[in-house]
């Protein structure tokens, strides 16, 4: 017994040491109020937009009640005249708008981020007003001044109307891309006999498709999505996507609006998730 007591403490090797400290450390994981918080977010954001696309699948032609699976409101979908008609009016819409906004925006971003000329911080305010005034003021402001010149509601006055917005945004997205890069590449170009024209197509242009193209997308996410300006400013027959599907929601909400919900979801998504692919793309590459 006095060899035992006095013997030495046994010995354990550094991996058993380390994997009985590991054991002593681990605690259960704590879940934070800011945790919490975000996921109660997300749910409020997205779960709507589940249980849309959900029921769009849904037999019943009351999305009340389930009644089985079926792709029958798709292929509806896809037979509705009123539908694409809506749709080409949109697109009509949409593309007119962010091409003309493409290129004022480009030139209203270069404008103010490279020259100097009176009035250009009271001008630089004015150009982002679209971005923080209210939708219904900018309709009703188009409305009146429509009238005051006695101009007819058309598709094209809904034209007009987006681009004031569009305009904004994608002015907005290029004079980002142009704080991103250096105004020495303008210089050299023209130090080496280049003129001022031949210096933003071959040297600035190119440097800001990145950001042209971000912008476009997301103007042209909007200008689809607009229900309250193209509303006020449409004529007889001028029926946008948006105001179709208003339209058709008055008397409830069937399972063919849930179907070209879900699929509009989806599409903008993909544009917003593109722009924002092409302008982290940019702002990473080389100047």
């Amino acid at each position: 017994m006095t060899e035992t007591a006095n013997s030495p403490p046994q010995q354990h090797s550094p991996q058993e040491d380390a994997i009985v400290d590991m054991s002593q450390t681990r605690t259960k994981p704590n879940l934070s109020w800011q945790s919490i918080f975000t996921v109660a977010m997300f749910l409020f954001m997205y779960l709507p937009i589940g249980v849309l696309g959900f029921y769009s699948f849904n037999e019943s032609r009351y999305s009340a009640n389930w009644e089985g699976f079926t792709l029958e409101w798709y292929q509806r979908l896809l037979n509705d005249a009123r539908i694409f008609s809506a749709l080409q009016n949109s697109l009509t819409v949409a593309i007119t708008a962010v091409a003309v906004s493409a290129v004022l925006g480009t030139l209203m971003a270069v404008g103010l981020s490279r020259y100097r000329f009176p009035g250009k911080s009271l001008y630089l305010g004015m150009s982002y007003l679209p971005l923080i005034i209210p939708d219904i003021a900018i309709a009703v402001a188009t409305l009146v001044f429509l009238a005051a010149l006695g101009i007819p509601l058309t598709i094209w006055t809904i034209v007009a109307a987006h681009i004031v917005f569009c305009l904004a945004y994608i002015a907005v997205v290029v004079s980002t891309r142009l704080a991103d890069l250096d105004p020495n590449l303008e210089e050299a170009a023209l130090d080496l006999g280049a003129t001022p024209v031949e210096a933003f197509i071959k040297v600035l242009l190119p440097e800001l498709v990145p950001g042209i193209l971000s912008g476009c997308l997301l103007a042209f996410v909007l200008s689809m999505d607009d229900f309250l300006i193209a509303s006020f400013t449409a004529g007889a027959g001028a029926t946008t996507l948006p105001m179709e599907i208003f339209s058709r929601i008055r008397t409830g909400v069937k399972p063919d609006v849930n179907a070209l919900s879900v699929l509009l979801i989806f599409a903008s998504g993909f544009l917003a998730f593109l722009a924002e692919y092409l302008r982290l793309r940019g702002e990473r590459s080389p100047n």
